[in-house]
Parts: C-alpha cells; structure tokens; sequence
C-alpha cells in the first residue's frame, strides 16, 4: 500500500502540515494519506520538524496532496521550535478562513479506567488516533463533546470565553452518560495548554478565533452493553474565521412537528454526539427545500418551542425576552446564558418558561444563539405552511445590541464586568 511507502521512507516523529480539505474528504485517497500520521507524544518541550525533499512526497504518493489547492502560503516548512511557533502566526490567509477544520500543531489527550480519576494528560502532535473497533464510542455512542473559543486581543494576548462553565456542562453530561470526567480545573488547563501550544493559530484580532473542541469517550474495547473500561479526553484546536464574514444573512426556519430531537427523562439536555446524528434527516430535508434549519417542538404537546438543530431559541415581543426554559430536553446552552445576563444588564426583561409555537406569529424578532455564531438573526419561520418574515436586511436592534456587547466581551473590546474572560498571554 501507499502508506507502506511513506512508513518506510520517514521516521516516526516527522509530520506533515496537511490542508483541511483531506479532513474533510471521503475519498479512499486521502484516507490513505492520513493513516499513517498517526499522534506522536510529547511533553512541552521544543519540536522539531523536518522540510520534506520532493523525492520523500513522491514515494509517499503524494499526489493527493497536489490535487488539492492548499491553504497555505509555504506548506512544506514548518517552524524550527515551539517557541518561534508560538509567537509568530501561522503563514496562511487569514482573509479567507472559514468555519471548517484546519489542522493545528498539537492536540491534548488524558485517559482514565472506568471508576478511576483522571491524571495529567499531555500535548501530542495533531493528527489521527487509535481505537478498537470494539471501543464504546464506535459501539454504543459513549461520548460528549464541547465547544468554546479563543479570541486574540490587539496586545496579542488571548482570551478565553467561560471555560469554567464548558467543564460543568461536560461534567453533568459525563453523570448521565455513566463517565468519568476531568475535573473543572484539570479541563480549564488542558483547554489553556492547547490553546497556548498552538497560539499560532489563533487570528489576528478581529479576523476570527480558535475554535477549541474537548471530547470525551469511551475509548476501551467493550463488546456487551456496559460502560467502557477506558475514557479519554481529547481537545484539538482549528482557526475559524468571522460567521458573518460577508455580512449578517437571517437564517429561515421551518417548524419541525413530525421528528422531533428529544424526549422527557433522555439525553437531551446534555451535550452527546448522538443528540446531533438525530438532527440531520430533518435538517436535510429542510434545507433541500431551501430552509437554513429547523425549529422543534416539544415531543409531548407538541406546540412548545425547543430548540434549533444545534442552537438556543429567543422570542423578543417589546422589551420582553422570552426562551425555553431547560427542562431536560434543551441543551443550556452557554451562550443561551451569557445573553440572558447580557440582556438584563441591559434592561430587558428576559423569560425562561413554555413558549408557545403561536407567539412567533407576533413576534417583533426572533434570533437563536450557539457557540459558533454567537447571535444569529432569524429572517423568517414557516409553519405548517404559513411564513412569518421578521426582516430581510440583517439584526434586528435586540438582537444587534446583544450580539455587539457580547462580541465586543468576547474580544475584549470592553472592560468584562461579568468576570467571563480568562486571559492568556
């Protein structure tokens, strides 16, 4: 095989900086190509990287690679150590990043067995990882996942968004999905040591952020159905680029009251990653008809508002906020949270109750909240066969006057009087 040449050809501890798309492709090819670049672990201490000679890419069969357009200015050479790494910023297109995988440098990884602890994990280099066929995430859908972000301030330094509170999440979701977790501090360091590891990749300010994913699964190999005998927390890390990059499109929704994303007394009020597999049948067929997503309804009654595919709900009538309340099948979302803060800092009168699908009928706005757009504006809502429109040309002033102090926190653009920012530097 093709990965037999490269084996033979590199040492152990060489990569390659890899463009997202051969993350993001099916194809057999690039599967091949990055089998073989499997984690290598490392302390903190200064790596070192290796300049391939043409010859070593065209045993490795890496035309793949060619077949590409690769994102990066000079792929082929990386930094001589970690702290020139560290503190220049990686040699790609920052103008042009989007919200898709982007390999980094390192990625963060801690193991545990079943009713034991979690002990320091360590920094290993990027890239594929090992697990039995029979591992309990593969199987029986063991595993959480989080999302947060890093933000480069204009001094250089880097700001993190509540991580404290990704930690608490993660910890519930681990209790119900019978898992051991990091602790809150253990989580908050390995999220900061990633960070730092690959500040190179964090934009420069105002052109985007480190999108940082921490996963926990069950990893050991378990046959009947049980817990796993071994978890790991992993965290990787991929520069984003700004949502609205090309200015703010309301999204539309269509009202889903058919297939519906949970139920009383089940996993929807943590964040698993089967709760998003369960979303795209609806979410295809919504969009195949030209919706951006879909809005579900409570399984029960079936005329209370839920949530987006992957997004909190706000309902704004005057100066009254409403969203669903958590009542075990909504995720709380963390930036469901920090708006609600937000907004009653800034006078609203914010309700978190059972939401009626008719109050969208006269509702003065609408907009849903998540980790990657923070505040997205709603154009419009149909359902069952009636559209309401809430404006074609952008934010509403509600939503626009949220989303510009919580962006501006984020950023630290403005002084945090919520204590939600952790710096780095």
């Amino acid at each position: 095989m093709e990965s037999n040449a490269v084996l033979a050809t590199l040492q152990p501890n060489y990569n390659i900086l890899s463009p997202s798309r051969f993350y993001s492709s099916s194809s057999s090819a690039a599967t091949t190509f990055l089998s073989v670049f499997y984690p290598q672990r490392t302390r903190f201490s200064p790596p070192q990287y290796l300049k391939l000679d043409k010859q070593v890419l065209a045993s490795a069969s890496c035309r793949y690679a060619h077949e590409v357009k690769s994102p990066f200015k000079n792929a082929a050479v990386l930094s001589d150590s970690y702290s020139s790494e560290a503190s220049e910023l990686a040699d790609i297109e920052w103008d042009n990043l989007g919200f898709g995988l982007l390999p980094t440098d390192y990625m963060y990884m801690m193991k545990c067995s079943q009713g034991g602890n979690f002990s320091k994990g360590e920094l290993q280099r990027f890239g594929n990882i090992e697990l039995n066929p029979s591992a309990g995430i593969l199987n029986y859908g063991q595993g959480l996942f989080e999302g947060l972000k890093a933000y480069r301030k204009e001094d250089g330094n880097i700001l993190l968004f509540r991580p404290e509170e990704n930690a608490l999440r993660m910890r519930q979701g681990a209790e119900r999905m019978c898992m051991p977790a990091p602790t809150v501090d253990q989580f908050v360091e390995a999220v900061k040591e990633t960070v730092l590891a690959n500040k190179r990749w964090v934009p420069p300010p105002g052109k985007g952020s480190l999108y940082i994913r921490p996963l926990l699964m069950g990893s050991g190999a378990v046959l009947g159905l049980a817990p796993a005998p071994e978890y790991t927390f992993l965290i990787y890390v991929s520069p984003v680029g700004n949502y609205f990059k090309e200015g703010v499109a309301p999204i539309n929704l269509i009202v889903e009251h058919e297939l519906h994303r949970a139920t009383p007394g089940g996993t929807g009020g943590v964040k698993t990653i089967g709760n998003y597999a369960a979303v795209l049948k609806a979410q295809s067929a919504a969009k195949a008809k030209g919706y951006s997503d879909v809005l579900y309804l409570d399984c029960v009654h079936k005329k209370y508002l839920e949530e987006v595919s992957s997004c909190n709900i706000f309902v704004v009538k005057g100066d009254v906020i409403s969203t669903p309340a958590i009542k075990g099948t909504i995720l709380p979302g963390i930036t469901r949270k920090s708006i609600i803060d937000v907004a009653r800092s800034q006078g609203f009168q914010v309700e978190e109750r059972f939401v009626p699908v008719d109050e969208l009928l006269d509702a003065d706005e609408v907009f849903c909240t998540g980790t990657a757009v923070v505040v997205s504006p709603v154009g419009s809502i149909t359902y069952k066969g009636k559209r309401v429109s809430y404006g074609v040309d952008g934010f509403g002033a509600v939503a626009q006057q949220l989303y510009s102090v919580l962006t501006r926190l984020q950023m630290g653009l403005i002084d945090d009087k919520m204590d939600w920012t952790v710096e780095l530097s």
